[in-house]
């Protein structure tokens, strides 16, 4: 199976063009001089699959954000571009399975990158301990971690930690507390979301409610999480797990 996906990647490297050496213009240019926007192949390659291991595509290229404000001048050359010919997708840990953090001969932007060299740097709880705002770029492993040394933590996670925030948002983000507490985004106090025009809009249920309910939960199609306010609530002193018991027939 390895084998098999491995020649798959190398036909899809030597069948699809690629921005390699491709001219970039205004917000773009500066970008790719900066070297976050990237067309070489140890860039392209990295962001051709996916976990699934079932589908593979090449991207022209990859951004490298050290900030939300180059997701946000990525998206308005996109809108502003009459004949933009490339797709965009977010990709965080590339955890989807069917390639839906993919972009075939487009651009893949490269969330964790905006953490930077320290992720804490994204992850604040609030002073009275009600709430932390993280990146959406963050994984929940590093948010409980991090909510944990003040005796809090999130109402909600999902079983696997090893998740970004603004990927488990834009999918409901179903946990072993849902039964208790909701979903991960009944737990969301506030975003900062990019819109698809590139404009940095802070919404909540009482600040453009639209835009808030749309995006939570809609699959990236609404706008590009950067920022989510949770819910925190005290964490018990100890937790016990235990497996389910077969259902029997």
């Amino acid at each position: 199976m390895a084998i098999v996906h491995v020649l798959l990647v190398a036909l899809i490297t030597a069948a699809s063009p690629t921005a390699h050496g491709q001219t970039w213009h205004g917000d773009l240019a500066a970008l790719a001089a900066a070297g976050k926007l990237r067309s070489d192949p140890n860039a392209t390659l990295a962001a051709s699959t996916d976990f699934g291991n079932i589908t593979a595509a090449l991207p022209a290229a990859v951004l490298f954000p050290s900030s939300p404000a180059d997701v946000a001048a990525l998206l308005r050359a996109a809108h502003s571009t009459a004949a933009w010919p490339y797709t965009i997708s977010f990709r965080g840990r590339g955890h989807s399975v069917m390639g839906q953090a993919l972009a075939p001969g487009g651009v893949v932007v490269d969330m964790p990158s905006l953490g930077g060299p320290s992720s804490a740097a994204r992850i604040n709880v609030s002073v009275d301990g009600q709430y932390v705002d993280a990146g959406g770029e963050q994984m929940w492993i590093d948010v409980l971690r991090a909510t944990l040394e003040r005796g809090v933590a999130p109402r909600s996670w999902t079983d696997y930690l090893h998740l970004t925030v603004g990927g488990t948002l834009s999918n409901a983000g179903i946990s072993g507390q849902t039964y208790r507490h909701g979903p991960q985004i009944s737990n969301v106090l506030e975003l900062d979301v990019i819109t698809g025009y590139g404009e940095t809009v802070t919404c909540s249920k009482s600040l453009s409610p639209d835009l808030f309910d749309a995006v939570l939960g809609g699959l990236g199609q609404f706008g590009v999480i950067v920022r989510a306010r949770i819910a925190l609530e005290p964490a018990p002193a100890r937790a016990r797990r235990a497996p389910a018991a077969p259902r029997s027939r």
